[in-house]
């Protein structure tokens, strides 16, 4: 269950680490929100293309060499 250096006593040491992450970070400007969003849409888009690509060639194509 637990990893080599992950026993029940080092947890509390493992939540002072995400802990101190999470001091370090600020929320995003409206700016880098707006980047951030537009990435992460073209990417959803980008995936979702190539996979409905791959389905046309699955299921169409096979059709065509009939």
């Amino acid at each position: 269950m637990f990893e080599d250096n992950e026993t029940p006593s080092n947890i509390p040491l493992r939540l002072g680490e995400y802990i101190r992450v999470l001091k370090l970070t600020r929320k995003p400007s409206r700016e880098e929100f707006s980047i951030i969003a537009k990435v992460a849409g073209a990417g959803i888009l980008l995936v979702g293309f190539i996979g409905f690509i791959i389905y046309i060639l699955i299921t169409v194509m096979p059709g065509w060499f009939k």
